[in-house]
């Protein structure tokens, strides 16, 4: 099976990757804006013709779009994450391949959820903020599109390359500078906000069982339950060893906060409802994530 893969080096693209080329039935080649990429090619300034030729070229049975951006203004969202995303699909229809696409998408597209609720395909989607308006948008081209497609709206990753400005990544960042200095405090913000955190390398097997399946529309990615962030950071200090004391700050004081408020625009709560990814999909979450935090430990504390 030969497969394209845009964004592969991307924190969600590299697991898809290793976990493709595991795979002895798949032909990778990794399209991308980067150098190391097999291809170079900007999907957010390219040409839909240019990217069917290449298509055409290849003839790939399926293409997986890991390719984005999380932070940035309105602009550069829209540009990265929409315009690309519709430069994939306007070249799929070109093209005469008829590959299957993989799209990944993220949980910020639904917003806020209500306290105590497992958000299912079917909720209507109320992004808070510009990223998850950038990926619904997204999200609506490629169901919109005619091709043999499925979404996977992936909740909060977590594991090992863990970015450093996400909030488990300034979480660990945190704790690291404070043992490193001897401090025996942390002051911490936003700690109330739960979230459904999934191991970045069981979002990879679920898009390599998404690119072999014959499933269609959105499938939900996620643990099925929500943690405090709260707990987490419990979690992350008895991986760590800190022994030092976490104190919740009921607002945000200026030379205090190590850890700002989730910035997914996605309020207090989100918690997947996760049946059709293993009913469609044949998929189940392995990692815990205790095993998450660690990885994300190990990787903040080669810095001490």
């Amino acid at each position: 099976m030969r497969v394209l893969l845009l964004g592969a080096n991307g924190f969600l693209g590299r697991f898809v990757a290793d976990r493709l080329l595991a795979d002895p039935a798949v032909q990778l080649t990794a399209l991308g804006r980067r150098d190391d990429a097999d291809v170079r090619f900007d999907l957010s300034t390219g040409s839909p013709g240019a990217l069917a030729r290449f298509l055409d070229a290849v003839h790939p049975g399926v293409v997986i779009n890991c390719a984005g951006a999380i932070r940035g203004g309105a602009r550069e969202l829209t540009r990265h994450n929409t315009v690309a995303t519709a430069t994939v699909c306007e070249s799929m229809r070109r093209s005469s391949c008829t590959a299957r696409l993989v799209h990944v998408g993220c949980a910020s597209e639904y917003g806020p959820s209500q306290p105590g609720s497992s958000t299912s395909e079917d909720a209507l989607p109320r992004p808070g903020g510009p990223y998850g308006v950038s990926k619904l948008a997204a999200t609506e081209l490629v169901l919109g599109s005619g091709l043999d497609a499925l979404v996977l709206r992936v909740f909060s990753p977590a594991g090992p390359g863990t970015p450093a400005g996400s909030p488990l990544g300034r979480l660990a960042e945190s704790m690291r500078r404070a043992m490193q200095q001897g401090e025996f405090e942390l002051k911490l913000s936003g700690l109330a906000v739960q979230r459904d955190f999934v191991d970045v390398r069981d979002v990879a097997r679920a898009v390599h069982a998404a690119a072999l399946s014959a499933a269609q529309g959105v499938v939900n990615i996620g643990t099925g339950r929500a943690v405090r962030l709260r707990d987490a950071t419990s979690l992350l200090s008895r991986v760590a060893g800190f022994a030092g004391a976490i104190n919740e700050l009921d607002e945000p004081q200026l030379g205090l906060v190590h850890a700002p408020p989730y910035p997914d625009g996605c309020g207090v709560w989100q918690q997947a409802d996760i049946r059709t990814a293993r009913d469609r999909l044949g998929w189940r979450p392995r990692i815990g994530l205790e095993e998450s935090l660690a990885d994300i430990w190990m990787e903040a504390a080669c810095r001490i």
